[in-house]
């Protein structure tokens, strides 16, 4: 058994838990994250860098240096629904350092986080490393079990961050409540090779009771094809051969490149959900990101919100840790800021989910008309900064506050 000592320490290695880490450090708090994988190497996760987290990259003096990495850049997002080709999104109307969405694959984004988090000596990354259980003494928490690749490990802290994913173990084991929303959808995740045919901007194709979204990876699409939930043992049952003709017939640039999917081994399965604690945290313990309000994958916006969680969060402990242990009051002034823009974008996907997409994911017949909402889009295209903005920044964008490393 190890037993090691921490001011904070941070159960989940994805965006929100390595951008905390980041901001913590900085301000010269020590921090220990566990990410249970041993690298963070993860495909069909979320690749969507959003206007909001390149600003507060940017507040960081990060941004610059970020952009180097491979990415690709849309600028709106459109969507071809039956015979019509729809502009729902347009980014060049938001005002803030990039009009834009990056794609990139999340471990890079991770990796380039960390990286910069290593330059601080405070910062302990332990890979390969999973929170198991939470060590509570006198009714507060005081720590996380974990186990380690040599073995178990005990680690004390003065406040256990939950940002261990959508599947949260930490939450379970916390006793905090968990509301679930009904959601209609699942996910299958897969990719295809790019081509000189494809779209220059990443799409959106709707009909005959299915979505198919294309996200640009550069050589190659990283593909969604939303389907009514429980459908995908039907779509096994029918074989591989009719899944490819699904996909060619509602992408038909695609209809060479679907030969790839020679086996399900190549689609993997995302059941979505979408969840919030009702409490966000108990005395010496805080959620953040999916493990405090699990998101639909409907606009890309889970990292954006994640980001914004540590964010937040980092500008609420920062103050606390430079005074002493952060209080519980500390970790519930984080769940009051990041309340609203959380609920508000859960009940705006589940309204999308229920009044627009649905529908159509339970009618096979051939879609000859956008509905008439997004040809008021086209018609006006300042109408289209309003996705743009919910989308790109969200409800309520965080800034950083820089903080003198004077611990």
């Amino acid at each position: 058994m190890q037993n090691l000592s921490t001011r904070c320490v941070i159960a989940g290695g994805g965006p929100a838990g390595i951008m905390l880490a980041y901001l913590l450090v900085r301000a010269g708090i020590e921090v220990v994250v566990l990410e249970k994988w041993p690298d963070f190497f993860r495909d069909f996760r979320g690749d969507t860098i959003h206007p909001s987290t390149m600003q507060n990259l940017h507040e960081l003096g990060l941004l610059e240096k970020f952009l180097k990495l491979p990415h690709q850049k849309t600028r709106r997002m459109t969507l071809k629904i039956g015979e019509e080709d729809v502009t729902v999104a347009d980014f060049e109307h938001v005002r803030t350092r990039c009009p834009y969405i990056a794609f990139i694959p999340q471990w890079d984004f991770l990796n380039f986080i960390a990286g910069e988090a290593k330059q601080y000596p405070s910062f302990n990354l332990l890979m390969h490393t999973e929170a198991m259980n939470l060590i509570e003494e006198g009714g507060r928490v005081v720590g996380v079990k974990a186990q380690g690749p040599d073995g178990p490990i005990d680690i004390r802290a003065e406040l256990v961050i939950g940002a261990d994913g959508r599947h949260s173990t930490l939450r379970e084991k916390s006793g905090l409540t968990c509301v679930k929303s009904g959601v209609p959808i699942d996910v299958l995740w897969f990719r295809l090779s790019a081509s000189g045919k494809d779209p220059e901007q990443s799409f959106g194709y709707v009909d005959e009771g299915k979505a198919l979204v294309t996200l640009d990876r550069g050589d190659y699409w990283q593909c969604a094809l939303i389907i009514a939930k429980g459908d995908f043992e039907h779509i096994k049952n029918d074989g591989l051969e009719k899944f490819r003709m699904m996909i060619a017939r509602l992408a038909p640039s695609f209809s060479n490149a679907v030969r790839e999917l020679t086996d399900w081994e190549k689609v993997k399965f995302l059941s979505v959900t979408i969840d919030h604690l009702t409490k966000w945290h108990k005395p010496g313990l805080l959620f953040i990101g999916d493990a405090a309000h699990a998101m639909s994958p409907m606009g890309g916006v889970g990292i954006n919100l994640a980001v914004q969680d540590a964010v937040a969060a980092a500008n609420i402990l920062v103050p606390a840790f430079k005074k002493g242990t952060p209080a519980e009051a500390d970790s519930a002034a984080v769940q009051r800021r990041r309340w609203f823009p959380t609920r508000m974008t859960q009940r705006l996907q589940v309204f999308m989910q229920d009044r627009f997409l649905q529908p159509y994911l339970h009618s096979a017949a051939h879609i000859r008309r956008a509905p008439w909402q997004l040809h008021l889009l086209a018609r006006i295209p300042l109408l289209r900064a309003i996705p743009a903005r919910i989308v790109g920044i969200g409800f309520r964008p965080e800034h950083v506050k820089i903080f003198e490393n004077n611990m």
